[in-house]
């Protein structure tokens, strides 16, 4: 038996082991869900942060790609801002103790709290799915040029513009990808939210997402 788990898998296999994971991960969490009484949101948030940390950790072989971004968001829009800067925070603690842990995770959990900030300051009017995707593209940029203010602990000022034009073709895929999980978690995410929503909310209540 020595050896008998040591099988090579190349980087397509090992990423297609990854989204497999992912997906199985997103499934049990959503059976999971459906048996949480009515009410429960910090229930709810913390099962939203295990699948933002999987997917970020799962996806790394992807370069700047992540459901985090968007699921930040969709958190500002439906459960307010207070909510979204704790889930990003939990996720970028959570996920760079895996992945690697210093000063740029103050400056990731600084970025996804701003996305999800936006989204609740644009709640009323992210409403459909096209707005939020736009939205979400948009948050992909403004995500990346925060983790690029970093460098200027180790540069001067006068790199930043250079440093950012440099990261354009991973802000690009950043966008692409967000997208794609705005596409995939909008409709759902606010149904399953939606059911668990407290009275308190600082977000608009019962926002729908409409294609």
């Amino acid at each position: 038996m020595l050896g008998a788990h040591a099988i090579a898998v190349g980087p397509l296999g090992m990423l297609a082991i990854n989204i497999s994971l992912l997906t199985l991960v997103g499934w049990a969490l959503l059976r999971a869900e459906r048996g949480l009484p009515d009410g429960r949101e910090w229930t709810l948030l913390a099962m939203l942060a295990i699948f933002g940390i999987f997917g970020r950790v799962l996806l790394e072989p992807l370069p700047n790609i992540q459901p985090v971004t968007v699921l930040v968001l969709l958190v500002g829009v439906h459960m307010g801002a207070k909510r979204s800067i704790a889930l990003a925070a939990v996720i970028a603690l959570g996920s760079n103790m895996l992945m690697g842990h210093g000063l740029w995770t103050l400056y990731q959990a600084l970025g996804w709290s701003l996305v999800g900030c936006l989204g609740a300051f644009a709640a009323t009017h992210l409403n459909t799915l096209p707005r939020i995707a736009g939205a979400a593209a948009l948050c992909g940029f403004l995500f990346d040029w925060v983790i690029s203010l970093s460098i200027l602990h180790t540069l001067g000022p006068s790199m930043l513009p250079a440093y950012i034009i440099a990261g354009l073709p991973f802000d690009l895929l950043h966008a692409m990808g967000n997208l794609f999980f705005a596409a995939w978690l909008a409709s759902p995410l606010a149904d399953i939210i939606n059911r668990h929503q407290g009275v308190t909310l600082e977000a608009t209540e019962n926002v729908q997402v409409t294609a």
